[in-house]
């Protein structure tokens, strides 16, 4: 394949990915939830100015969370394209993804926690 083959195969993967990511804003409440969450946190750790670590350990974070969403709802579409009808197995699966969301979600609270807080309470305090 020549480069310019390779290039546009690349291109068309991130295309397809970001078409995914489109989708997935377009239907899932709760990544449109996310997404009001990541926002807001970016926002945030520019007006407190957090620092370079601060800065990587969030961005990690949100990607977990980020992709933990994504995949949950590819998770959920697949098991409802194999397995229309509702069994306890398929909701076992959906539920599983589900909880993987918001253990990611749960832990992106307290690394939010332990990097905004101490800045907001000097704030809030005066200290």
């Amino acid at each position: 394949m020549s480069d310019k083959g390779y290039l546009k195969t690349r291109l068309r993967s991130i295309h397809y990915a970001l078409e995914g990511i489109k989708q997935v804003l377009i239907t899932q409440q709760n990544a449109r939830i996310h997404a009001g969450f990541t926002l807001a946190v970016f926002l945030l750790g520019f007006l407190l100015g957090i620092n370079r670590l601060e800065w990587i350990t969030l961005l990690l974070t949100v990607g977990l969370v980020w992709a933990a969403e994504l995949m949950n709802t590819a998770v959920e579409l697949m098991v409802d394209i194999v397995n229309p009808e509702q069994r306890p197995a398929a909701k076992i699966c959906k539920d599983v993804s589900a909880g993987g969301v918001l253990v990611t979600a749960f832990i992106s609270i307290l690394v939010g926690g332990l990097i905004f807080g101490p800045p907001i309470w000097r704030w809030i305090t005066g200290f």
